[in-house]
């Protein structure tokens, strides 16, 4: 499918500006959930874009700077493990998803979001919309969102992470659950960093 597709139906019908939403990190047991909120100038060409999942790190990044260089405008928010846990991942990625599109220097006419929720118990995405399941790698709007979502997400837990919480070796798992953050979270406990919702089966297997 072409990546304009959704886009170019958009304009068709009318509508001027047409923002790709997109979320990243929902599941680790760290850190915040970013979310990026970006609106593309019709025509751009950003060769190689795709789903943020399906780049490898250096494209990523060079693609970030060229999507923050070219885009008509965009934002980029977060919701802290705090908030994470005070409502659960869900609301919070709709809270992130808001917190993007409201801070966008242009008020967009439809948003493109990826995936198939758009409301939680208590927070809804509150713009004009669409959902797109697998939209990452079906829409240039959403696409370049996940980029800016993702990488955004990367520096702050390998640089600011790591710098406040060395031991648990932030730069290396971003987070996630793995085997070596597990190991980290035996030995160290957790930090204000951490989903303290997400730990739950772990403290459940301590002795």
């Amino acid at each position: 499918m072409e990546l304009w597709t959704y886009e170019q139906e958009a304009w068709e019908a009318g509508t001027q500006t047409v923002c790709g939403v997109d979320e990243a990190g929902a599941g680790p047991l760290a850190g915040p959930v970013y979310a990026a909120a970006v609106i593309l100038s019709r025509g751009l060409e950003l060769p190689g874009l795709n789903d943020s999942k399906k780049l490898t790190e250096k494209r990523r990044e060079a693609l970030f700077d060229q999507i923050i260089a070219q885009a008509e405008t965009y934002c980029v928010a977060f919701v802290t493990a705090a908030e994470i846990d005070e409502m659960d991942i869900l609301n919070a990625r709709m809270l992130a998803m808001n917190r993007a599109i409201a801070g966008l220097s242009i008020t967009p006419e439809l948003c493109l979001i990826d995936g198939n929720r758009d409301h939680g118990s208590a927070v809804a995405i509150t713009a004009p919309h669409r959902c797109i399941v697998g939209g990452d790698g079906k829409s240039a709007s959403i696409a370049a969102a996940s980029i800016l979502a993702k990488v955004s997400r990367d520096r702050y837990v390998s640089t600011e992470l790591e710098a406040q919480y060395p031991q648990y070796q932030f730069a290396k798992h971003k987070g996630y659950g793995t085997k070596l953050h597990y190991a980290m979270l035996d030995q160290y406990g957790p930090c204000p960093a951490h989903r303290k919702s997400f730990l739950k089966k772990w403290e459940a297997k301590r002795p």
